[in-house]
């Protein structure tokens, strides 16, 4: 048995439970914006790691994903449990297990699998709320005296007893007495026993006043609807594409003017040469570029986490299931695709989950299509570019709407690209998918606000690295070029007889049948870091030799003309070219590299590269032609 020491500085807590039953909500209020995700060493498997502070003592908690039992069924499952073995790194002082408590005899399950570690245990009751609704009444004295651990009842959302909660943590030196069963080998024989256990125990502390329908129910009948569901669910985006463009222009518009007042600042104080146009040139219109955007990813994101908050997009999985089942893939691909509209990349680690070898192959190849957060960025400037902003119908922006038939596009590409790779990779069986939907809650503003703040921060970050850097070597390449001393700058170079000229004028035959021209190349090749760089390498690409005071990027596209036609560069028809390009083609390397770190094998990464480029450059010929 595992003793607590009272003294102790530093503490290591484990967060558990069985999943929506707010564990997560329950980690982000004890840890707030004190928190982090970590990779775990070996793996592409991350971990959300938080910290508090309670008078002298620190706790460094780790939030475990959410299971049903100890006996895992994935590969994720297994190194997420890893932490429960004793001698890992983050083994814990201390076990807090949130349970819904209005589904003890679900939960109790997995508590009494942890139970037998011996490592001191705090039950935490959540949803308090929903228990009373559903008539459930509770004899919380009587239930800590039969396990022997201190249990409290919280509420995750409002904050409810999170102070008491955290004082029992390093008072706790309890750990279970209450015999749930055998602690191995865990038959279907020895799994009814333990249920037995559980009633036993629950018919002593635990009894139902009255069932009455919850909201949630009644809400469902309408939601999960097999009509109406999909036209909420349409409706809803609708509504968030729309006030995204809405929302972020005034901020975009902050954004651009301090971008502005900062280079114009920096061309006040530094001489002419080499340093300043570096920093000007190539480091602030480089980051200018995809910063602007910033505040139509943290819109996007608190929306999404709003939806989430709510149990909304637990729905959104479940109708959806039948679409996916329809077409033959498996159910659990919902999850994976559903979470390509952030980022593909741990949307297809999240195929892991998918037992069937050839569904989660297929599930992996056609995620990429749906539209991921790093093409908001192109499409918005793109759209900027091409789409009036106007009203139709006097109430529906026309940008917005364009904006949501982007990631329509993205998801119906996915799911025909799917039935398409059913006749290749043959599927010889399909699984049901199996989803518990949790009541819906009132969103937190509190929780928006931070998934927001993380999610812009995350993008700043991770985007920003790789576009400081392209920035600056773009900035090079189109400041110097073949046979020019390096670095001299008392004569502008000509951008077309620059290093990166010289690559763009070497793809410029292969990319013209779509309306482009070399400079649209240098950003073609710059962006397969990632599809962001396109807004950074324009940037760059503009404003290097350029002595005009700060122009945005979007004014300096709007301002090109074509040489030949004599008509704007980025009219309608290469806009929407480069916006139907960008919706299909694969420009990410890191999820070619995940790909391959996922399926062990070239194969597939090389098949995903081909399909999805040849896909892009067949319907962007096809986009411009249309619109000529």
């Amino acid at each position: 048995m595992k003793s607590n020491n009272t003294e102790k500085k530093e503490w290591r807590i484990a967060l558990s439970g069985n999943p929506n039953c707010g564990k997560s909500s329950l980690f982000n209020r004890l840890t707030g914006l004190n928190q982090k995700i970590t990779n775990v060493p070996g793996t592409t498997i991350d971990r959300k790691v938080g910290s508090f502070l309670f008078e002298e003592h620190k706790a460094i908690i780790v939030d475990t994903p959410g299971t049903y039992s100890m006996a895992p069924h994935s590969h994720d499952e297994e190194i997420a449990l890893e932490i429960f073995k004793e001698g890992h790194a983050n083994y814990p002082d201390v076990i807090v297990y949130v349970a819904d408590q209005s589904n003890l005899r679900r939960n109790l399950f997995f508590f009494g699998q942890l139970s037998q570690l011996g490592v001191p245990m705090v039950l935490a009751l959540n949803m308090v709320d929903v228990a009373n609704n559903k008539g459930i009444k509770l004899d919380v004295e009587r239930l800590e005296l039969e396990l022997g651990v201190p249990v409290v009842q919280i509420n995750a959302r409002t904050g409810m007893n999170i102070e008491k909660l955290r004082e029992l943590i390093f008072k706790s030196t309890h750990t279970v007495h209450f015999d749930f069963g055998l602690p191995e080998n865990v038959d279907d024989e020895e799994i009814s026993t333990r249920y037995a256990r559980i009633d036993h125990l629950l018919s002593k502390v635990q009894h139902v006043v009255t069932r009455k329908e919850l909201v949630s129910e009644r809400l469902d009948k309408i939601i999960l609807h097999p009509f109406w569901g999909y036209v909420i669910f349409l409706g809803i985006l609708f509504v968030i594409f729309q006030t995204v463009f809405k929302l972020a222009e005034w901020p975009m518009e902050w954004i651009e003017s301090g971008f502005g007042l900062l280079s114009t600042w920096i061309k006040n104080i530094m001489a002419p040469g080499f340093i300043r146009n570096l920093i000007v040139d190539g480091v602030i219109a480089g980051l200018s570029g995809v910063v602007v955007f910033v505040p139509q990813i943290a819109i996007l994101f608190g929306f999404m986490t709003l939806l989430e908050d709510t149990g909304y997009m637990s729905r959104v999985s479940f109708i959806m299931d039948r679409l996916l089942r329809s077409l033959g893939l498996n159910g659990k691909s919902v999850v994976p695709l559903i979470s390509g509209a952030a980022c593909a990349i741990p949307a297809i680690m999240a195929a892991r989950n998918i037992e069937n070898k050839k569904d989660r192959i297929i599930t992996i190849l056609v995620t990429p299509l749906m539209s991921c957060s790093a093409r908001l960025p192109v499409y918005t400037l793109l759209i900027a570019l091409a789409v009036p902003d106007t009203y139709v119908l006097g109430v529906i922006n026309l940008q917005g709407l364009v904006l949501l038939s982007m990631y329509l596009l993205g998801t119906v590409a996915s799911l025909v690209s799917a039935i398409i790779f059913k006749w290749f990779v043959r599927i010889r069986s399909s699984q049901f998918f199996i989803m518990e939907l949790p009541v819906y809650h009132p969103p937190r503003l509190q929780n928006i606000l931070t998934t927001s703040v993380n999610k812009a921060k995350t993008f700043v970050l991770e985007a920003g690295k790789i576009i400081f850097l392209i920035s600056i070597v773009l900035w090079f390449l189109a400041s110097n070029g073949p046979g020019r001393k390096m670095f001299s700058h008392s004569t502008p170079i000509n951008l077309e007889e620059s290093y990166a000229g010289v690559f763009g004028k070497a793809i410029e035959p292969a990319i013209e049948p779509l309306g482009y021209d070399w400079k649209i190349g240098i950003a073609l090749l710059t962006s397969f870091a990632a599809r962001e760089v396109f807004v950074g390498t324009m940037s760059t690409i503009y404003s290097v030799n350029s002595e005009d005071d700060y122009v945005s990027i979007r004014e300096r596209m709007r301002q090109q003309i074509n040489p030949s036609t004599g008509k704007p560069q980025y009219g309608a028809a290469v806009a929407l070219s480069l916006m139907i390009f960008y919706a299909f083609a694969m420009q990410c390397m890191s999820t070619l590299v995940i790909v391959y770190r996922e399926t062990k094998s070239l194969k597939w990464p090389l098949i995903q590269f081909v399909y999805m480029t040849g896909l892009a450059y067949i319907a962007s010929w096809a986009t411009f032609n249309l619109f000529s």
